[in-house]
């Protein structure tokens, strides 16, 4: 059973849907019947990529920077006025290149104002009109594992997403304790995934996944109602990034310094970690992996995968 929101007629609303996982949702939600507003920075590609659904009327393409809050508001605007109300907003516009915390103060602010206030604005314009409504809704933010693990390198960007983490648990929070509020938040949390930012070339690595992986990884999850949607790929298990997420917690509890997963006095003690969590999960793995399975499995009428909606949730 797909979650509430999702249902012919009602309306989706996307931020960076021009390409990738923001493309791919559209894509996915117009296979369920919704009616889908595209809203990227890039006007020439999201127009392209809206004509590209064939969709007629049950598309519509607003160029938005998702950085300024009037703009997002004037999307809200556009989106009721064409199909009535709003039930599902999926924050996903991002940017990436920001850089270490000593360096580019112009690229950090960029990544801010796209990556964390974009969400802030989207969020802030639509989530109390989605509760007036009193209709079941859905608020997804695109987060990434940067976020969470906070791996050395793009200092900016892991701050964006973090904030965005944060954000979306706050938000989730007012929700369930507003009274009548049908509206739920969840977080989307992708693995290494094709797309227009992270592509280096025109053929996807191995290790990838699509951006139609990771929208039926994520209908599937909010349908069962995981507020986090933490996606594996072709490379990273659910169970490794469960135990990578667990360590970079501890770092705070045991009192080591930041980042010990790439402190050279910690090499050991992290890869003797890794090696003792693959073990004591293999069960729990295994039935995961058989959940992640069942997306390759025939596609029903509703556009995504059935059989991925049956596995257990462990």
């Amino acid at each position: 059973m797909t979650h509430p929101a999702l249902q012919p007629g009602h309306t989706a609303v996307i931020t960076g849907a021009a390409d990738g996982i923001g493309l791919a949702a559209a894509r996915r939600f117009l296979a369920l019947g919704l009616n889908v507003v595209l809203a990227d920075v890039n006007a020439e590609k999201l127009l392209a990529a809206t004509a590209s659904l064939d969709a007629g009327d049950r598309a519509m393409a607003v160029p938005t920077d998702v950085s300024d809050p009037k703009a997002v508001i004037s999307l809200r605007d556009a989106a009721i006025a064409q199909y009535g109300a709003v039930h599902v907003l999926m924050n996903n516009a991002g940017i990436g290149g920001g850089g270490s915390a000593i360096e580019r103060p112009d690229r950090w602010r960029a990544l801010i104002e796209v990556n964390l206030f974009g969400v802030i604005n989207g969020v802030q314009a639509f989530a109390q009109t989605m509760i007036d409504q009193k209709t079941p809704g859905l608020i997804i933010n695109t987060g990434s594992k940067q976020g969470i693990t906070t791996p050395p390198g793009d200092t900016a960007y892991n701050v964006t997403k973090a904030g965005v983490k944060v954000l979306t648990e706050g938000l989730q929070h007012t929700l369930r304790n507003t009274e009548g509020c049908q509206v739920t938040a969840h977080l989307l949390v992708p693995g290494y995934t094709f797309t227009g930012m992270t592509a280096r070339g025109t053929e996807k690595p191995a290790a990838a996944w699509t951006g139609a992986q990771v929208v039926d990884h994520m209908i599937a999850s909010v349908s069962a109602g995981d507020f986090y949607i933490l996606c594996p790929d072709n490379d990273v298990d659910r169970a490794t990034d469960a135990a990578r997420i667990r360590w970079a917690a501890e770092d705070v509890a045991a009192g080591r310094p930041p980042l010990s997963r790439w402190h050279p006095d910690y090499k050991d003690d992290f890869e003797a970690y890794m090696a003792a969590q693959r073990q004591e999960n293999a069960g729990w793995l295994a039935r995961y992996n058989d959940r992640i399975r069942a997306m390759d499995e025939p596609k029903g009428e509703s556009g995504f995968t059935a059989g991925f909606l049956l596995g257990a949730l462990f």
